[in-house]
């Protein structure tokens, strides 16, 4: 393992590469000929997206990712895909290697990157099985490692648009043309886990004006924008937290109601992904693309 101004310094330069044998699959190809890999983070429930893959382990110098990356294409456009909480979901929410994770899908040429993930609402118009298309995050997690600069030179990233506009267009778009419930933008808050959220936590969450909960979003979006990576967060609305203010009829969140929501709605996500992911080109010169322009202090 790396000391972490050795890290920093990698993560500048892109020092580190993948195995060879990594080298020599499609995307690889694709992503020299300018074609683009969008990378996919599967959440609870999405451990699987395409049948035909090639599985590629990734070396970081950060350790090993949640699990091999799988690569293979939809509709000519190269993916590239990783179970966040692994292939048997034994890795809980505060126990994922997103440095890791991020760095590998930027190893395998992934600019823009897509991460769908299961959420609970805090509003009573956010029904389950809708989809936000966040634009906004709120850290509330400790103890993550959630930086590639770790000094000895100091980088401040800006944050105050942590989600690829672009990508979120793209999203929304998609989501209206396939008639999936969908809000264009929204405050997800990030909380630890394992546990749920209180009754006192909820009600300060959305009393605060956020839209909804999750484990997974930071420090995984912000990491990738430390890379000058695109990225888009789709939350599906499984639940209402622990319930709704004054609505005794809505009760507090359950691991296995929500992953029965997931469940239902699950078909709908492939259906976004599959329709989105060929739509979206070469990442940008963008905001994500030079996030680090103005970031270093000479």
């Amino acid at each position: 393992m790396r000391s972490g101004s050795e890290q920093g310094r990698a993560a500048k330069e892109g020092a580190v590469r993948p195995p060879g044998q990594a080298k020599e699959g499609a995307v690889y190809e694709a992503a020299r000929d300018g074609g683009g890999v969008v990378g996919i983070f599967g959440g609870s429930g999405l451990y699987r997206l395409l049948d035909d893959v090639e599985e590629v382990a990734v070396e970081t110098p950060y350790g090993e990712p949640s699990a091999p990356i799988r690569i293979g294409q939809i509709e000519g456009t190269p993916v590239a895909f990783m179970p966040r909480h692994g292939d048997d979901h034994s890795l809980p929410a505060h126990r994922i290697n997103y440095r890791a994770n991020v760095w590998a899908m930027k190893e395998v040429g992934a600019r823009r990157l897509l991460g769908p993930s299961a959420c609970g609402s805090l509003k009573a118009e956010l029904t389950p099985g809708t989809f936000v298309i966040c634009d906004q995050f709120v850290d509330r997690t400790s103890g993550r490692e959630d930086t590639f600069y770790d000094g000895p030179q100091t980088t401040h990233v800006a944050a105050a648009d942590p989600y690829c506009t672009d990508l979120r267009a793209t999203l929304v778009r998609t989501a209206a043309e396939l008639d999936i419930p969908v809000a264009d933008g929204g405050t997800v808050v990030a909380i630890q886990g394992p546990r749920f959220s209180t009754r006192a936590e909820s009600r300060w969450f959305a009393q605060a004006g956020w839209d909804v909960v999750n484990m997974t979003q930071y420090p995984e979006a912000w990491l990738a924008r430390e890379l000058e990576l695109c990225y888009a967060n789709v939350s599906l609305v499984t639940d209402y937290d622990a319930g709704l203010e004054g609505r005794f009829d809505v009760p507090a969140v359950s691991t296995r109601e929500a992953i029965r929501v997931f469940g239902e709605n699950l078909d709908k996500l492939r259906a976004l992904l599959f329709r989105a992911v060929p739509t979206i080109g070469p990442q940008p010169d963008d905001t994500c693309a030079t996030a680090l322009a103005s970031a270093i202090v000479h």
